[in-house]
């Protein structure tokens, strides 16, 4: 029996072609990609080279020509080329700080993604949400919440500024609730009209009331908090699994960004896939980035927390307490890399 010889469609040659003639990669490398022989590849490059010029001769019927679609696309991505250029002459030799408030969030023509690569921009530094600037006596000030706040997570603001004790400062309810926005955290307590819907993010009812965790991955919950740093500060997400209480995921951050929490659930459903996965209804857990990932999972069910749930994440807020007083209380992270080793270390033990 003879060997069956490989058949190629047009479209397929094109794209060949395209890949040749951008020149962002080797031949061999694009040979390799499309599992055809160079010396096929050469033929085909060389044919379209080759019958350009019959193109622009006239009473031509390109109709009949199966390489219309490839003048076409090569026309099309010569255009862009262009652009680019033009939009880059503007906007290279300039720093970092520039090269960001030059992206074009609307430009019709390039993406965010295209913009940061014509820049030489990492889009992580684009999409950097940077810590809000406070004072060394803030710092020592949230550090001192924290502490109080893990002793009696029910005190609001008024009850915190009361029974805060720091040596040499005196602080009033606007300046701690002012901390405590930037820490993230608010008093465990049902509260009026904390949980309607915010319009603009797609909102998950509350599944699991009446509902206990009954076997390994019935039901997951995930949450922030504050961790200290010497001279700064991080946040600290991890998901939860309600029945054996085993962390699933960790992972630290030094701002409230969704990618770390996007980060943590991609690690997490490497181990396992919940059935119910819990939260409340913070930024970082209605991003439509990191509910996108649960709606890609046919069988995860998304619930959020809701009117009357204050006491909805109190595994979670216990083991918040267990890492505060059984570690990071008892040592002073000295840089954030120190922090995530011994953090690590706990988390194994």
């Amino acid at each position: 029996m003879g060997i069956q010889r490989r058949q190629h469609t047009p479209r397929f040659k094109k794209q060949v072609v395209l890949d040749l003639l951008k020149g962002e990669k080797t031949r061999n490398e694009i040979c390799s990609q499309y599992e055809i022989h160079p010396a096929l590849a050469d033929k085909w490059k060389a044919v379209v080279i080759n019958d350009m010029d019959k193109l622009f001769t006239g009473g031509m019927d390109f109709e009949r020509k199966r390489d219309k679609e490839l003048i076409e696309e090569l026309y099309k991505q010569v255009g862009k080329l262009q652009t680019q250029l033009e939009w880059l002459k503007k906007r290279w030799d300039i720093p970092i700080e520039g090269k960001i408030k030059l992206i074009e969030k609307g430009n019709a023509h390039l993406s965010i993604r295209e913009q940061c690569e014509l820049l030489q921009l990492n889009r992580s530094v684009y999409y950097y949400d940077r810590k809000p600037a406070v004072s060394v006596e803030d710092i020592v000030i949230m550090n001192a919440i924290d502490k109080l706040y893990t002793q009696r997570p029910y005190y609001g603001v008024r009850r915190i500024t009361k029974n805060l004790e720091v040596p040499g400062i005196t602080v009033n309810h606007k300046r701690i609730h002012r901390l405590m926005q930037i820490m993230g955290i608010q008093a465990i307590y049902p509260k009026p009209r904390t949980s309607d819907p915010n319009i603009q993010h797609e909102k998950y009812p509350y599944l699991l009331k009446g509902i206990k965790a009954a076997y390994p991955n019935h039901i997951w919950g995930t949450d922030i908090t504050y961790v200290r740093v010497k001279g700064t500060w991080m946040y600290l997400v991890a998901i939860l699994d309600w029945f054996s209480r085993y962390i699933v995921s960790w992972e630290l951050s030094d701002t409230l960004c969704v990618e770390f929490c996007i980060e943590g659930l991609k690690r997490a459903l490497e181990v396992g896939i919940p059935e119910i996965h819990n939260s409340d209804q913070g930024s970082q857990f209605t991003a439509e980035e990191y509910l996108s990932i649960l709606k890609a999972y046919e069988t995860i069910k998304i619930s959020m927390d809701g009117r009357g749930r204050a006491m909805d994440n109190i595994f979670t807020e216990r083991l918040w307490r267990s890492v505060k007083q059984e570690e990071v209380y008892l040592r002073e992270y000295q840089s954030p890399k120190e922090a995530r080793i011994s953090l690590r270390e706990y988390f194994m033990f």
